[in-house]
C-alpha cells in the first residue's frame, strides 16, 4: 500500500478545497444564507434553466431532496420556476437577478482559484492538467 492518495482522491480534495473557497467567498460577499448543499445543486443550475427531474439526476439526489432545496432557494430569491416553452406539464428552475450575481461572485473566486493554481504548477503543467481532465471527461461526465 501506497502513502500516495490515488488521483480520484487528489481530484476530490482539489475540488473540496476550491469549493470552500467560492463558499467562503459567497459569504464574504453577503449570500450568508446559503448552505453547502444548496450551493452544490445550484452549481448544476443552467443559464436557461434545468427541469428538477434533471437536476436531482445531475446532483444525485432524489427528486424530493432537489425539490426541497431548491425550494430553499427560490424563498431567498436566488432561483425562480417557469414554464418550460418545450412541455406545458413541466417547469424550469432558473436564476433570478439575485441568482445571476451569486454566479458572477462564484465566477470570480473560481477564476482566483485557478490563476493560484496555475501560478503553482506553471502555465506548460495546468494547461495539461486541464487537458487530461477534459480527456477523462469523455468518459467520466455523462451530462457533457
Amino acid at each position: 500500500m501506497t502513502d500516495t492518495p490515488n488521483a480520484a482522491i487528489l481530484m476530490f480534495v482539489a475540488h473540496r478545497a476550491a469549493e470552500t473557497r467560492v463558499y467562503e467567498a459567497l459569504r464574504a460577499a453577503g449570500f450568508d444564507d446559503l448552505t453547502m448543499a444548496q450551493c452544490r445543486i445550484g452549481q448544476r443550475l443552467s443559464p436557461n434553466g434545468i427541469r428538477l427531474t434533471d437536476l436531482a439526476e445531475q446532483a444525485r439526489v432524489t427528486k424530493q431532496t432537489a425539490g426541497a432545496l431548491v425550494d430553499e432557494l427560490e424563498r431567498s430569491g436566488y432561483v425562480v420556476r417557469k414554464p418550460d416553452p418545450a412541455d406545458a406539464r413541466a417547469r424550469l428552475v432558473t436564476l433570478s437577478a439575485r441568482g445571476r450575481k451569486l454566479c458572477a461572485v462564484a465566477a470570480a473566486e473560481v477564476a482566483k482559484v485557478e490563476a493560484e493554481w496555475r501560478a503553482h504548477l506553471g502555465d506548460t503543467a495546468y494547461r495539461q492538467l486541464t487537458e487530461a481532465l477534459l480527456a477523462l471527461r469523455e468518459i467520466t461526465d455523462p451530462y457533457a
